[in-house]
């Protein structure tokens, strides 16, 4: 869901697993998680306070992992990278690359922990120049647009840690 952060995926992941089945009466085979760009955001101004600190983030990140792998298999989907010169969102949330980058590094070690697969879409995306990514993210910076989730999807499903899960 846009908007949430770990803490609030963690505290609902339960309840939105049990009604995600496909079936009646049967639960989803996999969880598929892409969480953490929104407690990467900085609060008022460029070096204002974090969102959700770094170590409460880390903290949140490992339950969350935790129990998502009690449900079953998990693959974790890093996020996207944002277009620095159109913060702040929302006129108070500011988005950077470095922290982007902090975030994704405390994620990617705790997916590793846990030997849960990991799509780095922020390198993926960032390898393929500025002109490809900055054209797949709306006009808020933030968000992909159209061609932005088509180019997700296309990337998650030739991931072989998503290949193996069908």
């Amino acid at each position: 869901m846009r908007g949430d952060c770990v803490q609030r995926v963690a505290q609902r992941l339960g309840q939105e697993f049990s009604n995600r089945g496909e079936l009646r009466n049967r639960l989803p085979d996999a969880v598929v998680l892409s969480v953490g760009v929104n407690d990467s955001a900085r609060v008022g101004k460029p070096d204002g306070r974090p969102y959700t600190d770094l170590d409460q983030f880390a903290t949140h990140m490992g339950a969350l992992l935790d129990q998502a792998r009690s449900l079953g298999p998990v693959v974790f989907i890093g996020m996207v990278p944002i277009i620095p010169e159109q913060m702040p969102f929302a006129e108070i949330l500011f988005y950077s690359h470095g922290d982007q980058q902090r975030y994704r590094d405390v994620t990617r070690a705790a997916c590793q922990q846990r030997q849960i697969p990991y799509l780095d879409v922020l390198d993926l995306w960032l390898s393929r120049g500025d002109a490809w990514w900055r054209s797949r993210l709306c006009s808020d910076g933030l968000h992909p647009n159209v061609a932005g989730y088509r180019s997700l999807l296309a990337d998650i499903t030739a991931w072989s840690a998503f290949q193996s899960l069908l």
